[in-house]
């Protein structure tokens, strides 16, 4: 398509990739969908276009939508779809936005010139984790082999950055590209089945195996040079996707059993290929070279006695370290590996034994000559990825609602005879017995006891979890995250449920143990505001406090997502800043090192943006070289969808946690204190705003069900879960994804910035408000993504949804005051950053965000014209068919729109 390759417009024409695969995209559309379809589209695209640029008269244009029928319509939709997509690979090509000083070598420049020692920084790595958590949170509405596609035509992109002409097959580069492109074009975009967890677990294992399994080593390589020092393994992968049953009926033991051996093994398989290809390489004779004794005793251990390897100690040693992995995967997957042992082992014990012996081959090659033969390379790749990956390869955590741990805590204690009716108690009798079932070992109710269908479901859960740590180590399982708490009682009521399967356990001298961590998740404005307290409270318990400092830490995960939807987004982030701040006090006064789990998702609304800025944005202490981060749909493929891609991502997360635990804060400390009032004024404001819109305006629940695709959305088979907790329409049952993704197709962006703009404009101190952006580093956060937010939202198109609304004087009302909001939020954030427009201070997002609005317009357009038909009763396929088909086209469009 000879428009399609960008000539029109400037930001396209910077990329020269989106150019070359534009073009290409326009020739298969001809090839495949005709002529007529691609003229359809070219006009379509070319008067969009010439309306964003501003040419004269293109306005009153004729749109050309009108002349499309269902079928040209679907194909249209396809094609700006897949125009989007490439767009977005070749963005993620010039590398996600790395950022200034995002690397750890940056870091750790920038800490040696503030006075920092490297030991300090070591001994600050040896104490950290930073981990980010992998959920089936629905957002990513590509099927994955859509996403397979993009990246073999980024592979193959990648080879003709280097110079090559054709692939090791022999094929022309080019003509490999135009294929895949041509693939897409025919491949169907839309699920015609609903997820399982078992299919969620599968794709996010086909990222661990793929990308994690080869990134992450790589990255400590990388890290040990600009250290000076091999530093330890702080960085590691977690999942809860098979154990997160929080309103996701689907999710139980066998699930979990399926993802904990999954994953398992395809880490055994990864290190049974890596010494498969050692033991092809490492073919020292003990003729040509002194073999230390240790290795020696291992090759003799092997069984390992063919003629041809006689003189090859090494490879010898490693046919026995192949044979008892194999047998591993034996006892722990149930079937042989795909390319077994000739040999016969006995399964390793955990993956330390395996190190073990990984170590003393490595050190047996150091000993001889000058030692290269030891150092990095692929054993030490291989050495590394079996420290932080084990036998597990994702550290799996479980998820429930607080109110079913209540529901199945009572039914044990009234089948235990211990107390009738647990829940009529309130809540401080509910604690003392609490405390006194954690005192003993007893458990409530034996694996035949008669219980109900929910409570025998939760019982086999953790009955399943110390199965997976017996099998595949402690680290497979380490946490129990607790929707919804509000008290102390949600915390005990876990351990309570853990001792039933022997994973809280109290030892002779009364000291406890628990080998999986109860964790609180504070959602609500309400619930971070009592989380301090919650958290002294739960400090004051004798047994809780000697559990946390025996572990050494005590997680608490703070909820992003709930708490925008709840107070709106300045109050949210307002709120979990000073939860943060106040839950280090208490963390420190009881001797205990805090760790955040953030469970942020894609979109601003529930805590997307940059995660360098966000962690750096973080209030100081909060930190401690310790933190969880939540990674989901779409955001999963952008971040982690090539080894690159991860390798920049995860050493952005570690250079912003040493920058955020160590670096002196630049704001002196009556800064600070205005700041602070500063914010706490704004908060209230916007949160008085937000709630009078959305939870005080008679009305607003029929409005936003009928402006929004909310229910079209519904239709999409992008996850497991259903939409909604419960069967209400009310909003506050509905999740933060849909409310999120609802708002962005109708381009509102609602929930990243309402309230805020009000709030900003009545602030009196204006010149403070201008410092604040300039000299804080949370504040600027706050202002840089709601920005983003605001640039990519339109109320020209946004009007068009108000249109879809039953009652004209209610949509009138409160999309006016919605325009209103909007208004005065684009330009208080412009007087306080001192720009002309948005987004002016970022070109290149400013640039990126331009390349799409030609493209998302027309499917904004179609959208609400399939709707209307929808809603209006037509039965034709198609209509549905269209309206996912340009719901997946503007998610892909905006990138973070869920």
């Amino acid at each position: 398509m000879s428009a399609m390759n960008g000539a029109n417009t400037q930001p396209i024409s910077q990329n020269p990739d989106v150019r070359l695969l534009g073009k290409m995209l326009g020739d298969v559309i001809r090839a495949y969908g005709g002529e007529k379809l691609y003229r359809q589209t070219e006009y379509i695209r070319s008067t969009s276009v010439d309306r964003f640029r501003g040419v004269e008269g293109a306005g009153a244009s004729d749109r050309g939508l009108g002349a499309l029928s269902l079928d040209d319509t679907l194909n249209f939709v396809r094609g700006f779809m897949l125009f989007s997509l490439l767009a977005n690979l070749a963005e993620d090509r010039q590398g996600l936005a790395q950022e200034e000083g995002a690397t750890v070598a940056e870091a750790f420049a920038r800490l040696q010139a503030e006075g920092v020692g490297v030991d300090a920084i070591i001994k600050m790595l040896a104490n950290s984790l930073i981990v980010p958590v992998l959920t089936a949170h629905p957002t990513e509405v590509r099927r994955k082999s859509i996403i397979d596609h993009k990246n073999r035509i980024a592979s193959l992109m990648a080879l003709r950055d280097k110079g090559h002409i054709t692939t090791a097959d022999g094929d022309d580069i080019e003509s490999a590209i135009y294929r895949q492109i041509a693939l897409l074009w025919q491949t169907r975009p839309l699920r015609t089945e609903k997820l399982f967890v078992t299919d969620e677990i599968e794709n996010a294992r086909s990222y661990m195996q793929e990308v994690f399994l080869t990134a992450l080593p790589k990255l400590y390589m990388g890290w040990e040079k600009a250290l000076g020092a091999r530093p330890p393994g702080f960085v590691r992968l977690g999942t809860w996707i098979g154990g997160d049953r929080d309103g996701n009926p689907f999710v139980d033991a066998e699930t979990l059993q399926f993802a904990i051996t999954r994953d398992g093994g395809t880490a055994i398989r990864h290190y049974l290929d890596a010494i498969h290809q050692l033991g092809a390489e490492i073919s020292i004779s003990s003729g040509m070279s002194d073999t230390p004794e240790e290795v020696m005793s291992l090759a003799e251990r092997s069984g390992d006695t063919a003629p041809s390897r006689a003189d090859e100690p090494y490879r010898r040693a490693l046919s026995g370290i192949y044979a008892r992995l194999a047998a591993t995967h034996v006892a722990l997957i149930g079937d042989p590996p795909p390319r077994p042992s000739s040999l016969r082992g006995q399964p390793y014990g955990g993956p330390d034994e395996l190190r073990s012996d990984l170590i003393t081959v490595a050190s047996g090659l150091a000993r001889d000559g000058d030692g290269a033969l030891s150092s990095g390379g692929a054993l030490g790749r291989l050495i590394r990825a079996v420290e932080i990956f084990g036998f597990h390869l994702a550290t799996l955590d479980l998820r429930q609602n607080s109110d079913v741990h209540e529901r199945v805590v009572a039914e044990l204690f009234k089948t235990a005879g211990v107390t009738p009716d647990y829940a009529a108690l309130d809540e401080k009798a509910r604690v003392q017995l609490l405390i006194s079932e954690l005192s003993h070992n007893r458990p409530l109710a034996g694996e035949w006891t008669a219980c109900s269908d929910e409570t025998a479901k939760e019982l086999a859960i953790v009955r399943a979890a110390a199965k997976a740590q017996a099998n595949f180590g402690g680290q497979a399982i380490t946490t129990y995250n607790i929707s919804k708490t509000e008290s102390v009682s949600d915390m005990l009521e876990v351990y309570v449920v853990l001792k039933q399967a022997g994973l809280y356990r109290v030892a002779e001298d009364g000291t406890p143990s628990a080998s999986i961590m109860s964790v609180p998740l504070f959602e609500t404005i309400a619930d971070l505001q009592a989380a301090p307290e919650t958290m002294r409270a739960f400090f004051a318990i004798p047994h809780m406090s000697a559990l946390a400092k025996s572990r050494g830490h005590q997680e608490v995960m703070i909820g992003y997502s709930d708490s925008n939807k709840d107070g709106g987004y300045l109050t949210s982030t307002w709120a979990l800043y000073e939860a943060s701040s106040a839950l280090a006090q208490v963390f420190d006064e009881a001797g205990v090192a805090m760790q955040l789990f953030h469970g942020r998702g894609g979109a601003v609304g529930r805590g997307g943006g940059s995660a360098f800025g966000a962690i750096l944005a973080q209030p100081q202490g909060t930190v401690q070289g310790r933190i969880r981060i939540t990674e989901q749909g779409e955001v999963i493929a952008a971040k982690y969808g090539t080894v690159d891609n991860a390798v920049t991502s995860l050493e952005t997360m570690a250079s912003a946690t040493m920058l955020a635990t160590l670096s002196r804060d630049q704001i002196n400390k009556a800064d600070v204190v205005r700041f602070k009032a500063a914010m706490a004024e704004l908060s209230a404001n916007a949160f008085t705003y937000y709630r009078g819109l959305v939870y005080e305006t008679k009305g607003f629940r029929s409005f936003f069900r009928q402006m929004t695709p909310i229910g079209e959305i519904a239709t999409l088979k992008i996850g497991s879960r259903p939409s909604s907790r419960t069967a209400s329409d009310r909003i506050e049952d509905l999740r933060a994804i849909p409310w999120v993704f609802s708002w962005a197709q109708a381009r509102v962006m609602l929930p990243g910035w309402y309230g805020t703009g009000r709030a900003l404009a009545d602030f009196a101190d204006k010149g403070l408000l201008r410092a604040m952006a300039g000299e804080w580093s949370y504040f600027q956060t706050i202002l840089a993504n709601m920005e983003m937010v605001l640039a990519k939202s339109d109320m020209a198109i946004a009007a068009h949804y108000a249109g879809l609304v039953e009652d004209a004087a209610l949509s009138d009302a409160l999309f006016g005051r919605i325009k209103d909001g909007w208004t005065a939020s684009r330009d208080s954030l412009l007087y306080a950053t001192g720009q002309n427009h948005l987004l002016e201070a970022n070109p290149a997002l400013h640039n990126s965000i331009r390349l799409r609005l030609p493209y998302i317009e027309p499917l904004n357009l179609l959208q609400i014209e399939l709707m209307k038909r929808y809603r209006a009763g037509e039965k034709d396929e198609r209509i549905g068919e269209g309206i996912q088909l340009t719901i997946n086209a503007i998610a892909t469009a905006l990138r973070n729109s869920g």
